[in-house]
């Protein structure tokens, strides 16, 4: 499995990681923040939650609170071994874009989690299909009322973060992420990493060379599987997913007015 020898690649390196939670309370000088989106197949993000607890690496897990996804025992399991639970919000879409009736979704979901796990991070869950962000909601809200401390897309620099994830099923194609992009000053030497990653052991070379000071990862255990009929199914279901989002970023590239 790629993903374990990613692990074993980080443990052997001179990375501590870290949980988001831990990162804006006490960020390490040298360290790789691990994120899971828990979209769907919550069984491969349990299985995921396991492996990384053989190695003693601890992680971020972020629920979306949907049918499928939102399941109590799972979260608890997760959290016991030492993960940190998060709320996977997509209140803006639930609601329609109404603003007001999405903070009361926020609020009544956030409560629901937090009866299975203690929840001091958020992360919004991209809609490509959506005109709007979810992230959108606290350009009027404090998400620190609700004794949030952080989002990762709102509290992490990135001008000092270098950030990778598997959103599209690959490490590098930015033209089909439509929300899950960050803002990033970095220049010069870290650029030319980026244009260099292309595959898994790419990122595990990046890692080795230990030239960047600290990497945010967010890796989808539902799009890794090691069983066939779950890698096509994934395969076949993303590649539909990707052409759809590369098709709203022309559009939208063309109708911007500049």
């Amino acid at each position: 499995m790629k993903y374990k020898e990613l692990l074993e690649t980080i443990k052997s390196s001179g990375y501590e990681t870290t949980t988001v939670h831990d990162f804006l309370v006490a960020p390490k000088k040298k360290c790789i923040i691990l994120r899971h989106d828990v979209d769907r197949e919550v069984g491969r993000n349990l299985s995921t939650a396991r492996l990384e607890a053989e190695y003693d690496i601890k992680s971020t897990y972020y629920f979306r609170h949907v049918k499928g996804v939102f399941i109590p025992a799972v979260i608890e399991e997760i959290s016991s071994i030492g993960h940190e639970i998060g709320y996977h919000y997509e209140v803006l879409d639930k609601a329609k874009g109404d603003e007001e009736k999405a903070i009361q979704i926020f609020r009544e979901e956030l409560e629901d989690l937090r009866k299975y796990a203690d929840v001091k991070t958020i992360c919004m869950h991209g809609n490509p299909f959506a005109s709007w962000s979810n992230r959108d909601l606290w350009n009027n809200y404090d998400f620190t009322e609700f004794g949030i401390i952080g989002e990762p897309y709102l509290s992490i620099d990135y001008g000092k973060v270098f950030y990778l994830t598997d959103t599209g099923r690959t490490w590098a194609n930015t033209n089909i992420r439509v929300k899950d992009v960050v803002n990033t000053s970095y220049q010069g030497k870290i650029n030319q990493h980026a244009s260099n990653i292309r595959s898994t052991e790419d990122v595990c070379e990046l890692i080795r060379s230990e030239e960047i000071d600290q990497i945010c990862i967010l890796m989808h255990p539902n799009r890794w599987c090691d069983n066939i009929y779950g890698w096509m199914t994934e395969l076949v279901f993303q590649n539909i997913k990707n052409i759809g989002k590369a098709g709203i970023i022309r559009y939208r590239s063309k109708t911007t007015v500049r």
